[in-house]
């Protein structure tokens, strides 16, 4: 695959993971999600996917995600590592929590699935322009 290609989809299936009706789906979190994954978050504390899977999200109005900087590094045919920065955006549009993340993707038979991701907290960085 094109790294182009990758980048679109990896990055789409990423921003995805972002989305609160995605965060809620457990089958959709169940397909995204392979069932060796693991998570270091941004707060240090370590996840698996039953973790992700048992603990939906119940907030009324999550937090708006903003993503940028993709870039993508394939380590074989089928796996890739997804690099970008995120932060939350608050009802003014300002960012905070500044997160540097990165996610290992496994091409499987049915589709790319996340098996690691971590969080790290990073300085403010200015937002993109789209």
């Amino acid at each position: 695959m094109e790294n182009l290609s990758l980048l679109a989809t990896l990055s789409e299936l990423e921003c995805e993971l972002h989305q609160p009706e995605c965060r809620k789906d457990r089958e959709r979190l169940a397909q995204l999600l392979a069932p060796d994954f693991k998570e270091f978050g941004r707060s240090g504390a370590s996840y698996t996917r039953d973790h992700e899977l048992m603990s939906l999200p119940s907030d009324p109005e999550p937090p708006q995600i903003h993503a940028q900087d993709f870039v993508v590094k394939p380590l074989s045919d089928s796996i890739a590592l997804l690099t970008y920065r995120s932060a939350y955006v608050n009802s003014s549009g300002e960012l905070f929590r500044h997160t540097n993340r990165s996610s290992i993707w496994r091409l499987e038979s049915s589709g790319w699935r996340m098996v690691f991701h971590q969080g790290t907290p990073t300085d403010p960085f200015d937002q993109s322009a789209v």
